[in-house]
C-alpha cells in the first residue's frame, strides 16, 4: 500500500502545476450578497479509420445574443435572453487595460468567477446550477484586489432542458460548427450510433494522442499566461495540453455529438484538477467512471489515464471516485 501511495503521490506532484491553470478563473469575490456595495475584494490567489466520405456533423446548440432581455451600462452588456437554454452572454463595450471579471452565483451559492477581455465580442457563461435564482455581475479592477461593479442583474431561471447548460459551448468549452474538434469527433464516432461507444472512441483518442504540456504548465506557474483558457483546436493540432485542455477537448467533442457532458473542476486528492462527467439514459450521470474495459467501467480522468497507461496504482486511483471532489461545473 505504501508503494502504491508513493507512486500516486509522485504523479500528483508532477502535475501539481495543473492547479494554477484552472484556479485563476475561479478567484473568489467577497461579500456577494451586498447589493449596495459596489467595491469588492478579490483574494490574491491563483485561480481512426480513414473514411471515404466526410462524416455527418449533427446539429448542436449554439448560443445567441438575442437582445430581448439585456442589462446595459455605458461599459458592459449582459444578455440574458436565453436563460431557459442554460446560459447568459456578456460583452465589454469600451477600451480598457484593466482586469475584468464576470461573477455568477446560482441557487447552490457556489461562486463562478470568470475573466473577460474588452474585445467587443460576447462571451458565453453557463448557468450550471440549473433552475433557481441567480445573480450575474460584471466587475472592473480598481486597485489591489478591489473591483467595482459595472453591471448586475438578478435572474429566475427555469430551464426547458435540464441538460442545456452541458450541451452548449461556453467560454471554457469554446467550439462552433466549423471547429476542427467537431470534425474530428464526427470522424471518431462515424461507425457507431451507440452513445457509450461514442464516449469510448473519443476518450480513447484523447488519452492515446494528447500528451501533457509541461512547458505550458511552467509558464502558467511563472505568471506568463494569466487567465489561461483552452484553445481547443490548438490543443488538437499540437497534440498536447494540461488537464484543463484534456477535459475541455473531450467535453467539446462529446457536446458536438449532443452528449451531455460536464467539464468538472475540483480536486484529485488534494491537487487542483479538471475532468469530465457524461450522461447516458441507461446510467444517468457517469460521475466516477468513464472507460469500459469489457468488464467494468474504470478511469474517469483523461489526464491521469493518459499518463497511467498500464500503471496499476494510478488506474486504481483514477477508478476510485472517492479520490475526486468537484467544486465547479462548466
Amino acid at each position: 500500500m505504501k508503494k502504491v501511495n508513493k507512486i500516486v503521490a509522485v504523479f500528483l506532484i508532477c502535475i501539481f502545476m495543473l492547479g494554477f491553470a484552472v484556479s485563476c478563473s475561479m478567484v473568489d469575490l467577497s461579500n456577494p450578497g451586498a447589493a449596495n456595495d459596489n467595491i469588492r475584494e478579490i483574494p490574491n490567489e491563483s485561480v481512426i479509420v480513414p473514411l471515404t466520405r466526410t462524416p455527418a456533423i449533427p446539429n448542436f446548440l449554439i448560443p445567441v445574443a438575442s437582445g430581448t432581455r439585456v442589462e446595459k451600462t455605458n461599459k458592459a452588456i449582459i444578455d440574458y435572453s436565453n436563460t431557459t437554454d442554460g446560459y447568459v452572454m456578456v460583452k465589454w463595450l469600451t477600451e480598457t487595460t484593466k482586469d475584468l471579471r464576470v461573477q455568477i452565483i446560482g441557487p447552490s451559492e457556489t461562486k463562478y468567477v470568470y475573466t473577460i477581455l474588452p474585445n467587443d465580442s460576447y462571451e458565453v457563461f453557463p448557468l450550471s446550477d440549473g433552475n433557481g435564482d441567480y445573480s450575474v455581475g460584471v466587475f472592473e479592477h480598481v486597485e489591489g484586489g478591489r473591483y467595482t461593479s459595472i453591471a448586475r442583474v438578478s435572474l429566475k431561471v427555469s430551464l426547458t432542458d435540464e441538460f442545456a447548460p452541458f450541451l452548449h459551448p461556453n467560454q471554457y468549452v469554446n467550439f462552433n460548427r466549423n471547429s476542427d474538434v467537431v470534425v474530428k469527433a464526427a470522424s471518431l464516432v462515424a461507425s457507431t450510433d451507440d452513445l457509450i461507444d461514442k464516449v469510448a472512441a473519443v476518450y480513447s483518442y484523447v488519452i492515446q494522442n494528447i500528451t501533457y504540456d509541461t512547458n505550458l504548465a511552467n509558464a502558467i506557474i511563472r505568471g506568463e499566461r494569466p487567465g489561461y483558457l483552452p484553445d481547443i483546436d490548438s490543443v488538437l493540432s499540437s497534440q498536447k495540453g494540461i488537464c484543463f485542455d484534456y477535459a475541455a477537448l473531450m467535453t467539446a467533442m462529446l457536446r458536438s455529438q449532443n452528449i451531455p457532458t460536464k467539464l468538472v473542476i475540483g480536486y484529485a486528492d488534494s491537487v487542483r484538477h479538471a475532468w469530465i462527467n457524461v450522461y447516458s439514459d441507461e446510467t444517468g450521470w457517469i460521475n466516477n467512471v468513464i472507460y469500459f474495459d469489457g468488464k467494468e467501467w474504470i478511469m474517469m480522468d483523461p489526464t491521469f489515464a493518459a499518463a497511467a497507461k498500464n500503471a496499476a496504482a494510478l488506474q486504481a486511483f483514477i477508478g476510485d471516485g472517492s479520490n475526486y471532489t468537484s467544486t465547479h461545473l462548466y
